[in-house]
Parts: structure tokens; C-alpha cells; sequence
């Protein structure tokens, strides 16, 4: 029996988010800036020769488990359809082989809802398990971009290209996108700045989940009809993009707070329903308490939010966040992308 793993980081997001989602960066060009953190999704496969080449697929967040004796009954029904969509595309490529059975198990530190891109994370963990499986030369751009076709082509979820190059690549990266072409420039940041940021973010829970899917349509909707609100949001959330890398680049920590605040601001103005009157006020609190900026890490409406905090202020923004009803989460930066291992057996 052959026994794989793979885990994937997920990322947050720091400034551009946004301007990754079609049509925007076919028109005008995306940038965002990201990095990942040491939270996963993870997949397990196990496959052993069988009379018949069933899939059989295990997962924990959601707490089923279902079997999938031949394509067709890989039937987009709303449940485990990103699993599905995945064996679509990439599984037919091994068909020519023997007949084996499949086994998949499928894990995250952070569920779909949080803002952390775990779904495309998760994506590309299971395109990093069956790149080892099937001993595909794929880089990792060719991984991020077969993740993005599973889910934005193949199933039509809203969304951009961030998370899954996030995914793909791994650490601090200034991501650039112009149409369907993706350029990934690693940023090489110092330990003294990456521990003076890991002391100063704070990954907090807001205590809701957000949908993705019917924010990130309205935001499309509004910038097709070039409503001007969002077009200049846009416009000036690519910038903020690009300033925020130079003042990391240049150790410029507090002023990437300010930057964050900025951001916020901006995004808000996307379209409605990013914002509401619980993140308001959670977020108010926070300032008050000595965050000198902060943003819902996902596409809006709940989630994980980061905060930027003042270096002597970092407790009382934690009580803020404990008082608002929030969970603040402890994560370190991290560097390394999508990972792939086999596992040693018994004889």
C-alpha cells in the first residue's frame, strides 16, 4: 500500500486583495501582497491495488465520507464538489495504470468561511498529493493555476488567483497579476522585520463566517457596470498594494499600519456587505485599544480579521478583542509552500 501526505499554508492578506477577481486584472492589472502562515490544510492519500479503481474520500471538517466507483457519480451536488471536481480533471490521467483503489483524507487547521483561503488551500494540497502520486513535473505556478481552473472554471466559484499561488508558493510574496498571467515576486525580508511583525499582528476570529461567493459577485457586478466608487476603490487598492511592499522592504513597520487602515477603508467600498455593524464596532474597539490599523483577511462579511497593533499596546488590543467576543489566534509567519512526503509502512 502506498501512503502520501501533502499540507498546504494557508495566507493573509495584506493589501490588493481584490484586484485579482476578474475582470479587474484582464483590464487593468491586479497586485496584492501576502504571506503565508504555519496553519494547513492537509490530504492523505492511500492507494492499493484493487479489482475495481474506486475513490473513496474522507473529510474531516465536514464530518463525511463518501465512495465514487466511476465518474459519473462525481456529481457537483454541493457536497465535497471541490474533491470532486479535483478527481475530474486530474485523476483521468491515471487511469492507464493498473486498477487501484484510492483512498482520500482531507483536513484543515482553519474551515471554509474564516477568510484564509482554505478552500483554494485545500485545492492545492490535493493537486500537490496527485502531482506525487502521478510523478507530474509540475512547477508551482503550474500547480496554482490548475487549482484556480478546479475552482473557478470547473465548479464557477467566485474569486481570484491570490490564494491559490499563496498556497503554491509559500512565505512573503508581491503577486502581480495582468490577465491570465501571474508573476510571483518572493520578497526577501529580514529576521529582524519578520519578528518585529509576528509580535505586532494579531489574527483574531470575529465569531462569524462570511460567504464569499455573493460578495465577491456584487463586487464584480459593480465594477462591470464601472460603478465609480469601486473602480477608484480599486484603482487606489493596487497602489496601496505596491506602497506597502516598499515600506516592508524598507523596515517601515508601523508605516504598514497605517497602510492597513487604509486598505479597510478602501475595500469597504467595494460594494456592500463587506462591513457591517459587529465588524464595525469590533474593529473600532481594537483601535481604541492601540491598533494602529487592521482588515478582514478574506473577501468581507466575517471571518478572521488582522490587526497591526503598537508594540506597548498589544494586551489591551487582546482584551479588546476578548471584550468584543472575538478569539484571538496564535500563528507564526510561514516560509515554505505546498509539501508532499511519502509514509513509510509496516512490511
Amino acid at each position: 500500500m502506498l501512503i502520501l501526505r501533502s499540507k498546504a499554508p494557508l495566507r493573509i492578506s495584506f493589501a490588493g486583495g481584490g484586484t485579482d477577481v476578474s475582470p479587474y486584472p484582464e483590464e487593468k492589472g491586479g497586485a496584492v501582497l501576502n504571506c503565508t502562515i504555519d496553519k494547513f490544510a492537509y490530504a492523505t492519500l492511500q492507494a492499493r491495488e484493487a479489482p475495481e479503481s474506486t475513490t473513496t474520500v474522507h473529510s474531516l471538517d465536514y464530518n463525511v465520507r463518501h465512495d465514487y466507483e466511476k465518474e459519473d457519480d462525481l456529481v457537483y451536488n454541493g457536497e465535497l464538489d471541490l474533491v470532486k471536481a479535483a478527481l475530474r480533471l486530474i485523476r483521468p490521467a491515471e487511469r492507464a495504470n493498473a486498477q487501484r483503489s484510492l483512498e482520500l483524507f482531507l483536513h484543515s487547521d482553519a474551515p471554509p468561511g474564516t477568510g484564509l483561503g482554505s478552500s483554494s488551500t485545500m485545492c492545492v494540497a490535493i493537486v500537490g498529493l496527485f502531482q506525487q502520486f502521478l510523478r507530474e513535473p509540475w512547477t508551482p505556478y503550474e500547480v496554482a493555476e490548475l487549482a484556480y481552473r478546479i475552482e473557478r472554471e470547473e465548479l464557477g466559484m467566485k474569486g481570484g488567483r491570490q490564494d491559490q499561488y499563496a498556497a503554491a508558493f509559500g512565505g512573503f510574496n508581491f503577486m502581480e497579476f495582468n490577465g491570465k498571467q501571474t508573476i510571483v515576486n518572493p520578497l526577501r525580508i529580514g529576521p529582524e522585520v519578520t519578528n518585529e511583525l509576528a509580535y505586532r499582528l494579531l489574527l483574531c476570529y470575529t465569531g462569524t463566517s462570511h460567504y464569499s461567493n455573493d460578495i465577491i459577485a456584487r463586487q464584480q457586478a459593480s465594477y462591470a457596470e464601472k460603478r465609480r466608487s469601486t473602480v477608484e476603490a480599486l484603482d487606489a487598492t493596487k497602489k496601496l498594494a505596491v506602497d506597502m511592499k516598499n515600506e516592508l522592504l524598507r523596515g517601515n513597520i508601523d508605516e504598514m499600519g497605517r497602510l492597513l487602515d487604509e486598505g479597510w477603508q478602501l475595500k469597504k467600498q467595494f460594494t456592500d456587505g463587506i462591513s457591517n455593524d459587529r465588524i464595525d464596532s469590533f474593529y473600532q474597539h481594537a483601535r481604541e485599544a492601540g491598533a494602529l490599523g487592521g482588515k478582514l483577511v478574506g473577501s468581507g462579511g466575517g471571518g478572521y480579521i488582522l490587526l497591526f497593533c503598537d508594540f506597548h499596546r498589544r494586551a489591551n488590543v487582546q482584551k479588546a478583542v476578548h471584550d468584543s467576543g472575538g478569539r484571538v489566534v496564535d500563528f507564526s509567519l510561514e516560509p515554505v509552500g505546498v509539501r508532499t512526503w511519502p509514509v513509510r509502512t509496516a512490511a
